[in-house]
């Protein structure tokens, strides 16, 4: 193995012969920064003493913001026009088709600011592919559909975000045998941390052989590796190809904390901070997560690219929202414009319906009513399970009983359809899973339902309203005793783009409240928009809302 310098600097020249696609940037020549450099150098210039590259695989690891997509971008172009391979085939892979169009997109502009290129190059956007003439060859998007994937003759591939692969099955077909047929083929993954507290997911399993490699423990020579980010798990401090041990008790939670918010330990798992993220931005999102559980695992897992191991995080402190209590004139609303949320249980389950009551000129703050039913007959199984006094909640008539052991969809409806005859309902949001057929009979007694689908898209933004209105004390409840022990119950899970949706903790957990007021609160957010004329709308008409 020795360093050949030529080839190293004939792969760098290229790249910085692209340019820059994304904002104050756009158009400036690619000047790599020194992490980046490095980690081309490395793998270019490093050669087998038969010729052809040492590096096969080659994984960087850095937390969000850090100019991935364009470093991945640019090291396909070169795969595909400056890597001596005739015929090369470039493949761009992650969990979907549009994750993996970001690099591909980045690409298509750099060619775009190229005029050499530009010649040279045939896009074929439908398809989402990329075709260097002078040598046949291409470059092309897949996502994680692996089963049509077999027979490829692969060159280079691009792995964007590996972590989110939702099984191995791409990555399996893409690495195993793929590119036997090539003189040195590479396998380009540029990922952050992923979300995989169970540590299952083929992300943590190429990331722990990272780990092995850089450490030692495991000897494999065709494997580059490259990590920045904090490790709590085994008290290190990642910056690229070495690590610092962290030398105090870190089990302590505030101990933990002065590290995690450390600004010089930010510079060293932030290669790019100061050029392509702004130390301020960094600092306004420490701000803003402060005191939020679910945020600060967020902070620390996108910004410090750090394996979290909890699976979620507690929503609204109960503190928060007992704050928002107080007492509800229900006369005053009578006949005021509402929205209703529902969320129809299984059969022996809870039921929620809310009303929500956005301000007035009267009252500026938004009023909300919970209702609640379960089965008569399993009550005091209830109490039982959940350990929760649903008897006394039943005698105190915070909740109601629907006749018999099973809820009774019917007497539900009959109750609804009381309350639009008291309240003025604009519309109804609920949750479609078990609830169809009550919607559309709803919807035949003249009350206009709405889908809301139960993702991280629909939600998020609904979740963070009523977040930012409760902690401003924006809301107003009455106490409601069945409310508070759902808001309590949930938690939130967050994806990499910081969306979140609710997920109820342990078994007995309920959180049907809570997700009834998220229905309810997802139309009130659009009452200054025009619905759509049909009584009846889809999820899809509630997607065009939202864009």
């Amino acid at each position: 193995m020795y360093f050949d310098q030529a080839r190293a600097d004939r792969a760098i020249n290229f790249i910085k012969q692209l340019k820059h696609t994304k904002g104050k940037w756009r158009g400036v020549p690619f000047t790599l920064l020194s992490w980046q450099e490095q980690a081309l150098r490395d793998i270019f210039g490093t050669i087998r003493e038969n010729g052809y590259r040492q590096y096969t695989m080659a994984y960087l690891e850095v937390p969000k913001k850090n100019g991935k997509s364009e470093l991945a971008a640019a090291v396909a172009l070169q795969g595909l026009c400056a890597d001596d391979e005739w015929a090369a085939e470039v493949y761009g892979c992650a969990a979907d088709r549009a994750q993996a169009s970001l690099v591909f997109d980045v690409a298509v502009d750099m060619v775009d600011q190229n005029p050499t290129l530009k010649k040279k190059i045939k896009p074929i956007l439908s398809q989402k592919r990329l075709v260097y003439l002078p040598t046949r060859s291409f470059y092309q998007v897949l996502s994680a559909e692996a089963y049509s994937k077999h027979g490829l003759n692969v060159s280079r591939v691009i792995f964007d975000e590996l972590h989110a692969q939702p099984n191995r099955d791409l990555w399996d077909v893409m690495t195993e045998g793929s590119g036997d047929a090539r003189t040195q083929p590479l396998y380009f993954v540029i990922s952050t941390a992923g979300d995989d507290p169970d540590r299952s997911s083929i992300g943590w399993e190429i990331h722990q052989m990272a780990v092995d490699v850089l450490t030692g423990i495991k000897h494999d020579p065709t494997f580059y590796a490259m990590i920045y980010g904090l490790d709590r798990e085994n008290r290190r401090i990642w910056m690229g190809k070495e690590y610092e041990t962290i030398d105090v008790e870190i089990e302590d939670d505030e101990v933990w904390r002065s590290i995690w918010t450390d600004e010089e330990v930010w510079a060293k798992v932030n290669p790019s901070i100061g050029h392509t993220i702004a130390w301020e931005k960094v600092r306004d999102q420490l701000t803003r997560a402060q005191g939020n559980p679910i945020r600060e695992r967020n902070f620390r897992w996108l910004r410090l690219n750090s394996w979290e191991k909890l699976k979620t995080s507690k929503w609204l402190g109960l503190d928060f929202w007992d704050l928002c209590k107080g007492k509800i004139d229900i006369e005053r609303l009578k006949g005021r414009p509402c929205y209703g949320g529902l969320d129809l249980s299984s059969k022996i389950d809870i039921t929620a319906f809310v009303l929500l009551f956005p301000p007035d000129d009267i009252n500026q703050k938004w009023i909300v009513l919970p209702y609640f039913w379960v089965p008569e007959d399993r009550v005091r199984e209830r109490v039982e399970t959940d350990r929760v006094p649903y008897d006394l909640w039943v005698k105190k008539g915070f909740l109601k009983t629907t006749p018999g052991n099973v809820i009774d969809y019917a007497f539900i409806e009959k109750e609804i359809k009381e309350l639009a005859d008291t309240f003025d309902i604009q519309e109804i949001g609920f949750d479609p899973w078990n609830a169809m057929q009550t919607a559309v009979n709803l919807s035949n007694e003249g009350l206009i339902m709405v889908e809301i689908r139960q993702g991280f898209r629909s939600m998020s933004p609904v979740m963070k309203e009523i977040e930012q209105l409760v902690r401003g004390k924006k809301f107003l409840h009455n106490g409601h005793p069945v409310l508070r022990w759902n808001v309590g119950n949930v938690e939130v899970k967050m994806d990499e783009n910081e969306n979140i949706r609710p997920v109820k903790g342990k078994g007995t957990e309920r959180i049907d409240g809570l997700v009834a007021m998220i229905n309810a609160m997802a139309r009130a957010m659009l009452q200054d928009q025009k619905p759509d004329a049909s009584r009846y709308a889809s999820g899809e008409f509630l997607d065009r809302l939202w864009g």
